[in-house]
C-alpha cells in the first residue's frame, strides 16, 4: 500500500503524539482531519487500534484489525493485532488468537513477534512443548535473542516457562 503523504501523514503523527500523552480526544481530532479517501489507510487504522487498545475496547480493536487484514493482508502487524484483540474481545479465546497467528505464521515466517505470541498462547493453554518450539523459533529469527529472552522472562503469559527460557 502506498505510504501516506502530507498533510495526512502529519495528522497521523500528531495523533500518535496525543496518544502517547494520553489525550485521545485530541488524537481523534487529528484523525478527523485526514482526507476521507485515506481514512481506511493502514497507518490511520493503526492509530485507531492504538487508541482503542489503550482504552481496552477490545471489540473495537478486533473489528479494526479484521478490517486491516482484509484491506491489507500483507501487514503482519494487522494480523498480530487481530490475534491480540481476538483473545481479549467479548467471547474471545486463546484458541481463536492462536488460529489467527498460525495463518499469519505461514504468511510471514520471518516475523519474530508471531512465533513469540504463539508461544505465549500455547503457554497459557498449557501446551509447553509447543511453547518451547515457538520460543526457540522466535529467538532464531533475531540477530541477538537476549532482548527477546528478557522480554519473555518478564512476560506474565510465559510465567510457567521462566526457569527454561534462558536455556532455549
Amino acid at each position: 500500500m502506498k505510504p501516506l503523504e502530507p498533510p495526512d501523514i502529519f495528522y497521523v503523527r500528531a495523533a500518535e503524539g496525543w496518544i502517547e500523552l494520553g489525550n485521545h480526544g485530541e488524537a481523534a481530532h487529528e484523525l478527523d482531519q485526514v482526507r476521507p479517501e485515506f481514512r481506511m489507510h493502514p497507518d490511520v487504522m493503526e492509530v485507531h487500534w492504538q487508541m482503542a487498545a489503550r482504552e481496552s475496547r477490545w471489540d473495537d480493536c478486533r473489528e479494526i484489525a479484521r478490517g486491516v487484514t482484509e484491506r491489507n493482508p500483507e501487514s503482519p502487524l494487522g494480523w498480530i493485532h487481530f490475534a491480540y484483540a481476538a483473545r481479549r474481545a467479548t467471547g474471545g479465546r486463546l484458541e481463536a488468537a492462536r488460529e489467527i497467528l498460525l495463518i499469519a505464521q505461514k504468511k510471514f515466517p520471518a516475523v519474530p513477534l508471531i512465533p513469540y505470541n504463539l508461544a505465549c498462547y500455547e503457554c497459557q493453554l498449557r501446551n509447553l512443548d509447543a511453547t518451547r518450539h515457538w520460543l526457540k523459533h522466535a529467538f532464531s529469527l533475531v540477530a541477538d535473542p537476549k532482548p527477546m529472552k528478557l522480554m519473555a522472562l518478564n512476560d506474565p503469559d510465559l510465567a510457567p516457562m521462566r526457569k527454561e527460557i534462558e536455556l532455549i
